[in-house]
């Protein structure tokens, strides 16, 4: 699967293409598929988003997950201060160990 990730340019926030929008939650990212450039090219042009790019990450049963290990820490927040990193959406999510 590829999904597409950038940063926020107000917040600097990590956030993942929704297929309608940005979240800061990876499990609300979609497959980009085919179209996935010509959503970056859009959404940049937008100047809402920067460092966009397509990654690889996989459906598993506790939501998606980034293939590398740079893109779970994004996902997630700081792995020294676990109080500071981002909590689910969903209290129920799944729990996937970087």
């Amino acid at each position: 699967m590829k999904i597409i990730t950038g940063n926020d340019l107000r917040t600097g926030d990590v956030i993942w293409w929704t297929g309608e929008g940005w979240s800061r939650h990876v499990n609300d990212a979609v497959e980009a598929g085919e179209h996935a450039e010509a959503i970056i090219a859009r959404e940049n042009a937008k100047q809402i988003v920067t460092d966009t790019h397509v990654i690889d990450a996989e459906q598993t049963a506790d939501g998606v997950r980034p293939a590398h290990i740079k893109d779970r820490i994004r996902a997630l927040g700081p792995t020294v201060r676990l109080d500071l990193s981002l909590k689910p959406a969903d209290p129920a999510a799944g729990n996937w160990v970087i």
